[in-house]
């Protein structure tokens, strides 16, 4: 496992397990399992509605709790209801964990996003998070949080895969020292990202999948990856990434493959 350290000093682990979508009764056996195979970093969201599954896994998993990493976010409709703190403290309950590693704003929610920032900033402060950060924020939405405090959000996490590489983000927030994380990094079934050729032929080059190329691809880069998976194997496939580099030539050939194509909503247009 590779880590990075955020801008507070906390430590990172560079990939690991999003339970978007994992339904109730497969979260504990994901979650487990992902732990057995080397997962140290666990990604849920109130709005998975699984947070309880997560925590009875991370309960009975065997590993120290400060050997993991665990994420979740605030939701939408608690940032428009201003119950911001209620909510956080939900989420603590239902993971029945002392304290989160990170804490996230799921969305830039229209004129509330700036005082959901300002509440993580007073529970970050009071220590019941080690770091808080953003989802799905765009560079102005990054603008509106400095005018607003002090506290630069550690991690921006946000749709990235060879399709969407958003490569413009990314710098902006190296130079705002926010680190990018991508969620969706294998890109969604419709957009066929592990059948394209390019993939394919530095896949066969290295004698390694087309996902286990796109997630190295993403440590080289820099970003924080949470691959998906429910399947024990491919849980081990991408996790079996640290044994090999791409050269400069393979990561511009990817890099290439961009097409600026989302596959889910646009932060500046979403209506959930």
């Amino acid at each position: 496992m590779k880590y990075v350290y955020l801008n507070n000093g906390l430590k990172m682990p560079m990939l690991g397990l999003g339970v978007y979508r994992c339904s109730e009764e497969d979260t504990f056996n994901t979650v487990k399992s992902a732990i057995d195979n080397g997962y140290r970093l666990i990604d849920t969201a109130s709005a998975y509605e699984n947070e309880e599954f997560v925590g009875e896994a991370i309960k009975y998993c065997g590993v120290n709790r400060e050997d993991l990493f665990i994420t979740t976010k605030l939701k939408n409709d608690d940032q428009r209801a201003d119950n911001q703190r209620k909510a956080f403290e939900d989420s603590l309950k239902r993971l029945n964990l002392d304290y989160i590693d990170l804490y996230l704003i799921h969305w830039p929610v229209k004129e509330k996003f700036e005082q959901s920032w300002i509440e993580l900033s007073k529970i970050y402060e009071e220590g019941l998070v080690r770091a808080v950060g953003v989802s799905n924020f765009k560079e102005h939405h990054l603008d509106k949080l400095k005018e607003i405090s002090d506290l630069t959000p550690a991690v921006n996490q946000v749709e990235i895969h060879p399709k969407l590489t958003q490569k413009q983000l990314l710098e902006d927030c190296k130079k705002r020292k926010i680190q990018i994380e991508a969620w969706s990094p294998l890109g969604a079934l419709k957009n066929n990202i592990l059948e394209n050729e390019v993939l394919l032929k530095i896949a066969e080059k290295y004698n390694k999948t087309p996902a286990q190329i796109i997630l190295r691809w993403d440590i080289e880069c820099g970003i924080v990856t949470i691959p998906k998976s429910s399947n024990a194997q491919r849980q081990k496939q991408n996790i079996n990434i640290f044994d090999f580099s791409l050269t400069i030539e393979d990561i511009r050939a990817i890099d290439n493959i961009n097409e600026n194509e989302r596959t889910g909503s646009d932060p500046d247009n979403f209506t959930f």
